[in-house]
């Protein structure tokens, strides 16, 4: 499975020394069941196989690797994770989990530019920030949302 890799990595989870604390960007709703949540070195929402959250964790960590630029409508990922090889491969297969997961994050983003676009631009800037980006290849620009 190509995310069980990730409770081994952990690297999104953990802040490197030396680098800032990781504001993690909330949802309005998710901002009103957790208040906020800051990585200052390890998320403490990491447990020993991943994060214990599950379905409920932050959509900005569900969309991890990858990113989304509002204004470009356009994917990139996080150039360090050692998943995204392995991820792009799978884009070409459509049952592929990479094709799944970026089926299910197109369909929350849809949702987001209806219900919280403000979240979706915070998110950006912040990865844009925090995170040395590429462009995902294969990834079909989501389909604008009615508003």
């Amino acid at each position: 499975m190509l995310f069980e890799y990730c409770a081994e990595c952990r690297r999104c989870c953990n802040v490197d020394e030396g680098h800032p604390a990781l504001d993690v960007t909330l949802t309005s709703k998710e901002q009103k069941k957790f208040g906020s949540i800051c990585i200052e070195s390890n998320c403490h929402h990491l447990g020993e196989t991943g994060c214990v959250l599950g379905v409920e964790k932050p959509f900005s960590c569900s969309l991890y690797p990858l990113s989304f630029d509002p204004k470009e409508r356009s994917f990139s990922y996080d150039s360090e994770c050692p998943l995204m090889p392995h991820y792009v491969a799978q884009l070409d297969d459509q049952t592929s989990e990479a094709s799944q997961h970026l089926n299910f994050i197109t369909e929350e983003i849809l949702k987001l530019e209806v219900k919280d676009p403000n979240f979706l631009m915070e998110n950006y800037l912040v990865d844009i920030d925090y995170f040395d980006l590429l462009t995902l290849p294969h990834a079909a620009l989501p389909t604008r949302s009615v508003k």
